[in-house]
């Protein structure tokens, strides 16, 4: 009976109290009204408005570190995308900087507490890294119940309900495509090679790039858009109902940089390569096996094809005996059959200094789409070789050296070793004046090839008679016979 009247008494003095307060509202109201002229009670009464409009028409998204006990990819992903647009963002004022491996660049991220503002398509967004305390129980064998007290990371994005479609249907998934985008640049490119029946990699450092590759401008151009048009075309080529991969053949000299462009365009692309020995391999099963375990986004290389393996189909002797064989319709299989489905965005390339010796079937297009022919070095390769080596752009003797090189056959490699003889400038292009003109006048020296032509001045003509000299005997010069 007490508890019930101490309930009551309660019960009227939360009335009472609620009454006391109504009257002082309906006073505080009368108040106003009599003292405060109408456009100061509107203006109040507007920004109170716009206040509580702001407060309660703002919605976040969390987004945390870790899903369970699974890393949240989305947070990951957020990370990256942030990082690298801090460079744009004025207004933060604490910045973390981190580096974990000296081969790469320094990560710059978000202080906790720290709030950043992305505009996308015209509306803003509104980041801000918060820590918050959480804890994680365990029971141990004595039935002890143990308390651990962690911290997890977590980003929150705020931005006003009605952009809330455009915030998960486009800006998030624009955030995922971007940071795989900056994923892919940043990752280190391997070579694999074949070894028995596995690919072994390591990171490719070859500094070769479309900037300081010495071939003609032009062709270096025209690579350069066939590649970028390649990349592009994924829709195109299932529309066509084609393979999504492109074919190269890369044929020329020695020492013309087939394999530094194969290089140039691993950097370029961000493609891996494998580099596929086929005299390693003893049949078309094995082949398969190592072709259909390369990633997508990658180059098949196979240098000197025409010295692997036999690989013309007019020579009716296979490589191997019985069974363990590579032949050529097991190569073309994958290059342009069924088993080139297997994988998407690939590129194919196949160099060799003799195209002559390679099978039709092999090069034609469709297989080898683009024929990329790697000549002796020109006044272009040379500027470009100049400017690599010696940050020259422009010299006193590079007209005559040009010139040279229109006369002499010379290859990039033999060009850039003479300019690696010294650090000076001066002195390594008088020492390349000085080989080329040597190499003219030897090539002029030697004995012409070929065959010669019937009839020439001082030749016989091959297969008739030389004309005898007066007093020679009937025999021929110095000829014994008798008759």
């Amino acid at each position: 009976m007490g508890s019930y009247n101490k309930a009551i008494e309660s019960y009227k003095e939360t009335i009472a109290t609620a009454a006391s307060l109504a009257a002082s509202a309906m006073l505080l109201r009368g108040v106003v009204n009599d003292l405060v002229p109408c456009e100061v009670r509107d203006f109040i009464f507007s920004g109170l408005c716009l206040v509580q409009s702001r407060v309660f028409s703002e919605h976040t998204i969390v987004i945390d570190e870790y899903e369970g006990l699974s890393t949240n990819q989305v947070f990951d992903a957020v990370r990256i995308y942030l990082s690298s647009r801090l460079q744009y963002c004025a207004d933060l004022q604490r910045l973390k900087v981190s580096r974990v491996d000296k081969s790469k660049n320094m990560t710059i991220g978000m202080e906790a507490g720290e709030k950043m503002v992305d505009r996308f398509e015209g509306t803003e967004f509104k980041w801000r890294l918060v820590f918050n305390n959480r804890s994680s129980f365990s029971t141990n064998s004595n039935n002890k119940t143990k308390v651990q007290q962690f911290k997890m990371r977590s980003f929150e994005l705020n931005f006003h309900k009605r952009h809330k479609e455009k915030a998960l249907n486009k800006y998030l998934p624009f955030i995922l495509q971007k940071a795989e985008e900056i994923t892919e640049q940043e990752r280190p490119i391997k070579i694999y090679m074949n070894d028995w029946e596995n690919w072994l990699s390591v990171d490719l450092h070859h500094p070769s790039t479309f900037d300081t590759l010495a071939i003609d401008s032009e062709l270096k151009q025209t690579v350069i858009d066939d590649l970028a048009r390649f990349v592009k075309r994924k829709d195109y080529y299932k529309r066509i109902g084609k393979a999504w991969k492109r074919g190269y053949l890369l044929y020329g000299p020695p020492g013309t940089g087939k394999s530094s462009l194969v290089a140039a365009m691993a950097n370029y692309l961000k493609f891996d390569v494998y580099d596929l020995d086929l005299s390693s391999l003893n049949s078309n099963e094995i082949l398969k096996t190592f072709l259909m375990g390369m990633s997508n986004r990658s180059i098949l290389l196979i240098e000197d094809i025409d010295c692997m393996i036999k690989l013309n189909r007019r020579d009716s002797k296979d490589y191997g005996n019985g069974r363990d064989k590579i032949t050529l319709s097991g190569l073309l299989n994958f290059v342009d059959g069924l088993w080139s489905s297997g994988g998407n965005e690939r590129i194919i390339v196949l160099t060799t200094n003799y195209k002559e010796r390679l099978d039709p079937a092999l090069t034609r297009p469709g297989r080898m789409d683009m024929h990329i022919h790697m000549g002796y070095c020109g006044p272009c390769g040379f500027r470009v070789l100049a400017r690599n080596y010696h940050s020259i752009d422009d010299h006193e003797l590079f007209l005559e050296i040009e010139g040279l090189l229109k006369e002499v056959k010379v290859t990039p490699a033999e060009v850039a070793e003479m300019l690696m003889k010294s650090e000076d400038g001066d002195e390594v292009l008088k020492g390349l004046v000085e080989f080329l003109k040597d190499k003219k006048k030897r090539s002029k020296g030697e004995p012409k090839r070929g065959r010669r032509k019937k009839g020439s001045k001082g030749e016989p003509k091959r297969g008739g008679r030389r004309k005898k000299s007066r007093g020679e005997p009937k025999g021929g010069q110095g000829s014994r016979r008798l008759r």
